[in-house]
């Protein structure tokens, strides 16, 4: 059973939000602003909830490169704390619901979960190297921008009886104006995080269980499924595209879509995997050379250690040391 509006907007959510959501944030401006009356500003926030007169605050927009542009859009501390509240009520009971192969943004997944599992998903296709493994790797189109509101409320409602957490997930997603009205998600909203995966949970699910795809890994937007056949991949890719343009309102992007076996090379989630060894994509290592300082230092070397980039380790450790 899912909890309830009030659950969320509770006193005791709210405070342990705070405590998750001002982790690592200490020392930002417009976090210390908050604290200094921070059981006043929870209290209003309650009220605000409580009375049903909670409205959303405007966004801080910027662009970073990660390796390619985006737009983020950074909502105001009261409205994050929200944000976490609900986030932590409602995320237990929708990770329950999700594949195990689904990877972003979930505890205990993450990228390199994922392309652990990809090498594994290969090893047991090609069965241990010893026959041709085919991938059929996809992006799509403009996600978070293309997130259909009508649709997803549709999908909430079918978990989430309470017509109030209803409503308040409705006012978060509306608070993001995109170009085209009643689509779209912010980038950076935690809520959002969760919203996509609920989203794409139904395409998760009529691969598993509808195509019957047994190696299939998604992370976010980019997903991947080997095979022993081109023309069964093929044929699998025409239902794909099919069934996100009429269920989900998404399309496959067209320049991000190939079929071509493991030997030669698949990219995937920042390594470009071979079946011997993967290697650091050239994106991935021009963003890790521009980046490279003191704090980034232990992340990266980190990083390095799941793939073959003794080199670049070395390369690494002589820039630090200069």
């Amino acid at each position: 059973m899912i909890h309830t509006y009030n659950d969320i907007i509770s006193i005791e959510n709210l405070l342990e939000a705070w405590q998750e959501f001002v982790r690592g944030k200490r020392k930002r401006k417009d976090v210390q602003e908050f604290q200094l009356h921070l059981m006043d500003n929870i209290f209003s926030l309650y009220l605000d909830l409580k009375d049903k007169t909670y409205h959303h605050g405007p966004y801080y927009a910027f662009n970073i490169s990660d390796p390619k542009p985006r737009n983020i859009h950074k909502a105001t501390v009261r409205d994050r704390l929200l944000h976490h509240a609900i986030y932590r009520i409602l995320y237990p009971y929708f990770d329950k619901k999700f594949i195990s192969d689904s990877y972003s943004c979930r505890l205990n997944k993450g990228t390199h979960k994922a392309n652990q599992q990809f090498q594994k998903y290969f090893r047991k296709v090609s069965k241990n190297n010893t026959g041709t493994c085919w991938v059929l790797k996809c992006d799509i189109r403009k996600f978070f921008a293309n997130i259909n509101h009508g649709i997803l409320l549709e999908i909430l409602k079918k978990h989430i009886p309470d017509e109030d957490a209803i409503n308040l997930l409705k006012t978060i997603m509306k608070s993001f104006h995109s170009m085209e009205s009643g689509k779209g998600l912010p980038l950076g909203n935690l809520t959002s995080q969760l919203l996509v995966n609920i989203y794409m949970n139904e395409f998760d699910q009529f691969l598993k269980h509808k195509l019957k795809a047994k190696y299939y890994i998604r992370y976010a937007d980019d997903f991947v499924l080997f095979g022993h056949d081109r023309l069964h991949l093929t044929l699998l890719l025409k239902e794909i595209d099919i069934f996100l343009n009429k269920e989900l309102k998404l399309s496959l992007h067209p320049d991000k879509v190939y079929i071509k076996t493991y030997t030669s090379g698949v990219d995937f989630l920042g390594w470009v995997h071979f079946s011997d060894h993967r290697v650091l994509r050239t994106t991935t290592k021009k963003r890790m050379f521009r980046n490279l300082s003191g704090k980034s230092v232990d992340s990266y070397r980190g990083l390095l250690k799941h793939g073959n980039a003794h080199t670049l380790r070395k390369i690494v450790d002589d820039i630090i040391l200069e």
